[in-house]
C-alpha cells in the first residue's frame, strides 16, 4: 500500500520553504501527501520557538496528529526542537526527533524506524554549521508565488531572540543555486519570488569573494517569466544610498519592504542590541520613498520589552504616527530562555504589554485604511493568487491584498496566476476592493 505524510508547519517563510523541500523528497520516495487533518502514516511537524506561544502551539500540534492516527510515526523537527530537546524527550507521542540541518536526509529517518521500530533522535550543533545545507531546486504545488531560500543562520544576537541558537552563524547559498532553482520555476508559471532567509541582509558575507545580496537580486531580474521579486523581512541597516539607486534599476523588484525595527525609542533599541537609532531608522524610510512614490512599509514591533517604561513606549507610539506604516505586527515581549534579556530587571506586567500592544493595533489598523481609501477609484495591478469565499484575490505590486467579486461574466482560468489590471471601487476588511477594468 501506498505510505502517506501529513505536514504541519510553524512560523516563518523560511520553515514553508523547508517543509516543501521535505514534501518533495517524501514525493521521491513514493509518499502520498495528505492533508494534515487526515489521517496518515507519518506526520512532521515543522516547528517554530521565536516565542513562547510558538513553544506551546508546537507541543499541542505534536499531541493532537497522534490522535488522528495513534499507529502514526511522529516526527518533531525544527527551531524548537534545535533548542529544546529535553522538553520533547519525554513526549511519548513523538517517535523521531530531529534538528533543522537534519530535515535534509528525513526520509531515511524515518524508513529506518520503519525497519527498527526504535526511537530516533538526531540534532547537530547548528553553531558549528558552516556550510549551507541546500535542498537543490524545490517545486510548488502553487502556481503563482514561490519562497526560495536563500540564507540560513544569523550573527546578530539581539538580546531578546533565541533564533540564533536554533539556526546558528550566517550561511548563505551559491547564487548559481538560487538562479538555477528560479529558473526551473519560472518555465513552471510561477510569477512571482519571495526571496528569504533568517537574516537576509547578511547574505554573502561568508562568502570568499565580495558577493552580497543586491548582486543576487540583479542576476535574478533578468530571469525571463518571473515578473515579481518580493523581498522577505530585512534588517533596516540593509537599506544604504548605494543599494537603493541598485534597486531602482531593477524592474521586477516589490515596492513593498518589511523593516524590522521592533521599538521606536533608542533606549530600548540599545537593551534590545539593535544596532541603528531612530534617526538613522528616518534617513532609511525616507531613501526608499524618495526611491519609490508607491512604496508601502511594513513592520514588527515588541511591546513590554524589559524596562520599557511608559516614556519610552510613549516615544515608540509617536515615532509610529510620524512614520505611518502600511501594517505593524504587534509582538508582546515573550521570554526566551538562554537570551540575555532573561536576566534584565523591570518586567513589564503582562497586563500593561496587552494595553501597549491594544494601543499599536489600533493605530495599525488606521494607518491600513487610510492608505487603502487612498487607492479608491485608482487604478492597479494585481497578480490573482486564489478564490476565497466566492472572491479571487491577490495582491499589488507593492502588497496591498486585493479582492475581485466572481460573477458569470468572469473567466477564472484567465484571471488567476495572473497579472490584471483592475480598478479599485471601495475597501474591505484589511484590503481593497477591486473591479475588472
Amino acid at each position: 500500500m501506498e505510505k502517506t505524510v501529513a505536514f504541519i508547519t510553524l512560523g516563518c517563510k523560511v520553515n514553508q520553504y523547508e517543509t516543501n523541500a521535505m514534501i518533495q523528497e517524501f514525493q521521491k520516495s513514493g509518499y502520498k501527501i495528505v492533508e494534515n487533518t487526515e489521517k496518515a502514516d507519518v506526520y512532521i511537524i515543522n516547528t517554530c520557538t521565536v516565542t513562547n506561544m510558538s513553544d506551546r502551539k508546537s507541543r499541542q500540534m505534536l499531541r493532537r496528529v497522534k490522535h488522528l492516527n495513534p499507529n502514526s510515526i511522529v516526527v518533531a523537527t525544527g527551531c524548537y526542537v534545535q533548542v529544546s530537546k529535553k522538553e520533547l524527550e519525554d513526549m511519548e507521542e513523538i517517535d523521531i526527533i530531529l534538528g533543522n540541518n537534519e530535515k535534509k536526509d528525513i526520509v531515511k529517518f524515518v524508513e529506518d524506524y520503519i525497519k527498527e521500530n526504535t526511537r530516533k533522535e538526531q540534532i547537530e550543533d547548528v553553531m558549528q554549521k558552516r556550510e549551507f545545507v541546500d535542498f537543490g531546486d524545490v517545486t510548488y504545488s502553487d502556481k503563482t508565488r514561490a519562497v526560495i531560500k536563500v540564507q540560513d543562520g544569523c550573527d546578530r544576537f539581539c538580546s531578546y531572540c533565541i533564533i540564533p541558537y536554533a539556526r546558528g552563524r550566517v550561511r548563505s547559498r551559491k547564487p548559481q543555486s538560487v538562479i538555477s532553482e528560479i529558473e526551473k520555476l519560472a518555465k513552471t508559471g510561477i510569477k512571482e519570488v519571495v526571496i528569504t532567509g533568517i537574516h537576509i541582509a547578511s547574505y554573502g558575507k561568508d562568502f570568499k569573494e565580495e558577493y552580497r545580496l543586491i548582486d543576487l537580486l540583479e542576476e535574478i531580474n533578468k530571469i525571463e517569466g518571473i515578473k515579481r521579486i518580493r523581498l522577505g523581512s530585512i534588517e533596516p541597516l540593509l537599506i544604504t544610498e548605494e543599494f537603493v539607486e541598485r534597486l531602482k534599476k531593477l524592474d521586477k523588484i516589490c515596492h513593498h519592504f518589511h523593516l524590522s525595527l521592533q521599538s521606536g525609542c533608542d533606549e530600548t533599541l540599545k537593551r534590545m542590541n539593535r544596532r541603528y537609532t531612530i534617526e538613522e531608522f528616518k534617513k532609511i524610510v525616507k531613501l526608499l520613498r524618495n526611491a519609490y512614490s508607491d512604496v508601502m512599509l511594513t513592520t514588527d514591533i515588541i511591546v513590554g520589552f524589559p524596562g520599557e517604561s511608559n516614556e519610552e513606549f510613549n516615544k515608540t507610539y509617536e515615532f509610529l504616527k510620524e512614520i505611518k506604516f502600511y501594517k505593524t505586527h504587534i509582538f508582546k515581549y515573550s521570554e526566551r530562555k538562554g537570551t540575555k534579556a532573561v536576566q534584565m530587571p523591570n518586567k513589564v506586567p503582562g497586563e500593561v504589554k496587552e494595553e501597549r500592544s491594544r494601543k499599536l493595533i489600533e493605530l495599525s489598523d488606521e494607518n491600513e485604511d487610510m492608505y487603502n481609501k487612498k487607492y479608491i477609484g485608482e487604478e492597479v495591478e494585481i497578480l490573482f493568487e486564489e478564490e476565497k469565499n466566492g472572491k479571487i484575490q491577490g495582491h499589488t505590486n507593492n502588497y496591498i491584498l486585493g479582492k475581485l467579486e466572481v460573477n458569470e461574466n468572469i473567466k477564472k482560468e484567465k484571471i488567476e496566476n495572473n497579472i490584471v489590471k483592475v480598478k479599485c471601487i471601495g475597501i474591505g476588511k484589511e484590503c481593497i476592493n477591486v473591479t475588472i477594468m
